[in-house]
């Protein structure tokens, strides 16, 4: 079956009723607090973002995935939008979207971030064909946004203020411009919240439009209980219209939009989570599967004794498995990517080595590092027999003995990115 875009029915009001979503809570965690958002998790009775009744690994989504469409055929779209923010949970993410592509390739896969940490994966993102991403954004004004967010977390720095405020939008205006480079539908979500931004949606959607953005959607604030914002009023369905006949003087608006669960599985107007409550819980107490998803691993060597060559160097890899009996067994041989491809190089080589948990080399740079642990492949740096560099994968033991070549790649004729390969 081939994918038709058109059959989103978020983004096409027009297919609303023939065609549904699926959202897989893979992502618990959240890298902002914003005022309003009350994040309960287990609330089968609240039909609201940020709400699910269980989470899910990638494998159980892909299990879960099999029951709603055989449940719900006219689902045409996979989601991530939650519980959290599916960039503080990236590995979860893009284990997730890889699954369902491997297994639905005509599904139409999309997510929605607030855009904080999206940037560095729109390649993988790219590479992965998802084609929609909703992006909440929410001011342009640093000086509104410090109002809207408690703090901001990147990595282990907790921003708050105006500081927090100027560095989300930044990642936003980033993130949104590089998913347009990228081809990748995008859907901007700005929350209206009456005496904080609801006078400034219009600027919002004006700016959206100048950086490609390809539809909006003015949502009201529902005011929750234990949030800095519980007492503010929800604006009222006149504001609203008024606000959207305002934004769309800039951008197509979304006026359909239900305000989806994290867990949310059917058409728009036809929402089946309470139906497939059991399923999903059912699927959330599946055993992990990953180990049979991803039974190899890649081995760069001269010889097929020794890890001994750096990932630019290798011209083709041993592809290891381990069998039943614990002993370990050399698959095949799988060429490499071509040099000077640039970062698409990696890409290339992470599609090659899909069914691989990690790959053995001797040394690599940052951007392959970065790019196949984003695609679900880790990279282990060892010199040694390759045998050690297995049983340590396999059996789960510390990888830090295992000591690669120790030297600096150069910018010159090695492996910094720039798909050059090692002289």
């Amino acid at each position: 079956m081939t994918k038709d875009y058109s059959h989103h029915p978020c983004f096409n009001a027009k297919v609303k009723g023939q065609f549904g979503r699926v959202h897989l809570p893979v992502a618990p965690k959240c890298n902002i607090k914003c005022n309003y958002c009350n994040r309960k998790y287990d609330c089968v009775n609240e039909s609201r973002p940020g709400v699910t009744s269980t989470i899910l690994t990638p494998q159980q989504a892909l299990a879960y995935m099999d029951k709603v469409i055989e449940k719900e055929p006219r689902i045409t779209v996979a989601g991530i939008a939650g519980p959290g923010d599916p960039f503080a949970n990236p590995e979860e993410t893009l284990e997730t979207m890889r699954l369902i592509r491997k297994k639905f390739p005509h599904m139409i896969l999309c997510l929605a971030s607030n855009g904080l940490a999206l940037a560095p994966y729109v390649e993988a993102l790219a590479e992965l064909d998802v084609s929609h991403v909703t992006v909440t954004v929410n001011g342009i004004d640093p000086e509104i946004i410090k109002n809207i967010y408690s703090w901001v977390r990147d990595g282990n720095v907790v921003y708050r203020g105006i500081q927090a405020a100027e560095l989300i939008l930044a990642r936003q205006m980033k993130a949104i411009t590089k998913l347009k480079e990228h081809g990748i539908t995008v859907k901007i979500n700005s929350i209206a919240i009456p005496g904080i931004n609801d006078h400034h949606i219009t600027d919002v959607a004006k700016k959206m439009a100048e950086l490609g953005a390809d539809l909006f959607n003015c949502m009201a604030m529902f005011p929750n209980v234990d949030t800095p914002f519980a007492n503010i009023p929800e604006p009222s369905k006149q504001k609203m219209a008024a606000l959207r006949k305002k934004a769309e003087v800039y951008l197509p608006q979304m006026r359909h939009c239900t305000r989806c669960r994290a867990d949310a599985v059917g058409l728009l107007g036809d929402d089946k989570s309470e139906e497939m409550h059991g399923c999903l819980s059912a699927c959330a107490a599946l055993p992990s599967v990953n180990a049979q998803e991803k039974p190899y691993v890649a081995v760069a060597t001269l010889e097929g004794v020794l890890v001994n060559q750096h990932l630019g160097e290798a011209v083709r890899f041993q592809i290891w498995e381990k069998k039943e009996d614990g002993s370990f067994n050399m698959v095949e041989e799988r060429p490499a990517a071509l040099p000077n491809g640039g970062p698409q190089r990696w890409y290339n080589l992470a599609r090659t080595l899909t069914d691989c948990q990690a790959v053995l080399v001797n040394d690599l740079g940052d951007s392959p590092r970065d790019i196949l642990t984003k695609m679900g492949i880790k990279p282990v740096t060892m010199s040694g027999f390759i045998e050690m560099g297995l049983d340590a994968i396999y059996s789960g033991k510390d990888l830090s003995a295992l000591k690669g070549r120790q030297h600096k790649c150069t910018s010159k004729g090695a492996c910094t990115g720039g798909g050059t390969g090692c002289g």
